[in-house]
């Protein structure tokens, strides 16, 4: 089933639940998978790819909006914010290890034959093809930098 049913389906039962979180967060997973599909070029789809960038990029908005609430004193917002971020960490996949990170990046490196920081280029543009929605980008930067180097 793809993630947009998926968050359909949640969004019928947060409503039958009456959970106002779940529910707002749900919602506004729909209203950015809705501007994906209307996009032209899409044909009225969203590919489970799209949908994963998308559900990343909220879930790390959530997530520094939370850093931020917290940092001004306004914990009632941030608990928000971080419980609508557990809601939308749902669908995505489950996040890699350091360990199975790293061997991933090397696994790349050595496919690429990279050896000094002037293939960094090539190495990050496979790894983040290769390793989307399951690692954080500054977390393949870096590890890349540090192999590298």
């Amino acid at each position: 089933m793809a993630i947009f049913d998926n968050v359909n389906a949640g969004i019928k039962a947060a409503m039958l639940a009456r959970d106002k979180v779940r529910l707002g967060a749900l919602q506004g997973i729909k209203a950015e998978l809705l501007l994906i599909k209307t996009q032209p070029g899409n044909n009225g789809e969203v590919s489970d790819e799209n949908a994963l960038k998308v559900l990343m990029k909220m879930a790390k908005q959530r997530k520094e909006s939370a850093a931020l609430y917290t940092e001004n004193g306004r914990e009632d917002l941030a608990g928000e914010e971080l419980a609508q971020a557990a809601v939308i960490e749902e669908f995505l996949p489950k996040m890699m290890s350091a360990e199975e990170l790293e061997a991933a990046v090397k696994e790349i490196i050595a496919t690429t034959g990279a050896t000094s920081m002037k293939d960094m280029g090539k190495v990050m543009g496979l790894a983040t093809k290769q390793l989307a929605g399951k690692a954080e980008g500054k977390a393949i930067n870096a590890l890349v930098r540090q192999l590298l180097s």
